[in-house]
């Protein structure tokens, strides 16, 4: 009982996973109708494919086939699939960021936020998409798109992982974006990928870096006295055997914060020089001292 209203106590209200998911696509249509279409810039995913057919299409069409309007083509049908594969629970929640990110892309006016600096552009475009598919992500949706397709796909070629589907589909929608605007903006747009990347996983595993550390010694007390006096941090004890030697220690775990990390070496260093320290990136921590719960 406790641990079901726990869980019930972690979790985002649904107003607010909706309100990120809104959020999170306008931010995502800002960066692919102010920055990436306009500068000619192909990221990959259905978005890219609309930018190319924007770009092919304005000999037949006054200013070539709207994003918004390729976007629901390519969706639809992937849709309509994904529900016979997946079933319905897989879709429901792309549902809302698919119709989300459209209607964006529909009614949400061109900012030129770049100007014709392409630099500017892959800066702008992926930090600001970025963080438009975190908040999407952390909604618990998704806008469809190459992703899904991906899912759907590896569904059929188990020994493939989503990633490497996806990066292989994003990598020929790219490519094909180098042959319509050319290689130049293909390198910008690369930059502009790797930004989306570093920053949506940023926002979906925590902002707050912290440092575990594993602490190996033949003083394991007189450390741990110093981490809770000194740090006012907690430890954690762990029974180990090394296997060279076949002598029993006690490797001590604790996790602080960048700042604490060169005063936690420093005292380990005094108090045993032959200490086997292992320093590691913690992305997020809950818990004292740290991201507090709420309760």
């Amino acid at each position: 009982m406790n641990s079901k209203k726990s869980s019930m106590q972690g979790r985002k209200p649904l107003w607010l996973e909706y309100l990120m998911i809104i959020v999170g696509t306008g931010l995502m249509s800002l960066a692919i109708n102010s920055v990436f279409d306009a500068s000619g810039m192909v990221t990959g995913g259905f978005s890219g494919i609309a930018i190319i057919i924007k770009a092919w299409t304005k000999g037949l069409v006054n200013g070539g086939i709207p994003l918004w309007v390729t976007n629901c083509v390519l969706n639809i049908p992937l849709f309509f699939i994904a529900w016979r594969v997946k079933g319905f629970s897989f879709i429901k929640k792309a549902i809302l960021g698919e119709i989300s990110l459209s209607v964006w892309l529909a009614i949400q006016p061109v900012f030129h936020l770049a100007g014709d600096d392409l630099l500017l552009a892959a800066l702008y475009g992926g930090v600001i998409q970025g963080v438009g598919i975190g908040l999407v992500f952390l909604g618990g949706g998704t806008t469809g798109g190459t992703d899904m397709m991906a899912a759907i796909i590896q569904k059929f070629l188990q020994h493939y992982s989503i990633s490497q589907i996806m990066q292989i589909i994003d990598g020929a929608v790219v490519v094909v974006g180098m042959y319509v605007f050319g290689i130049h903006k293909a390198l910008y747009a690369i930059i502009a990928v790797y930004l989306v990347t570093k920053v949506s996983d940023g926002l979906i595993e925590g902002l707050k870096f912290s440092k575990a550390v594993y602490i190996i010694t033949e003083k394991p007390e007189e450390i741990a006295g110093i981490i809770m006096e000194d740090l006012d941090r907690g430890a954690t004890g762990i029974n180990v055997k090394g296997m060279y030697s076949g002598q029993d220690k006690l490797m001590l775990f604790v996790v602080v914060n960048k700042k604490e990390i060169v005063m936690l070496k420093e005292k380990v260093d005094e108090i045993d020089p032959q200490a086997f320290v292992i320093v590691t990136d913690a992305r997020e921590v809950h818990g004292e001292g740290f991201i507090e719960k709420n309760r």
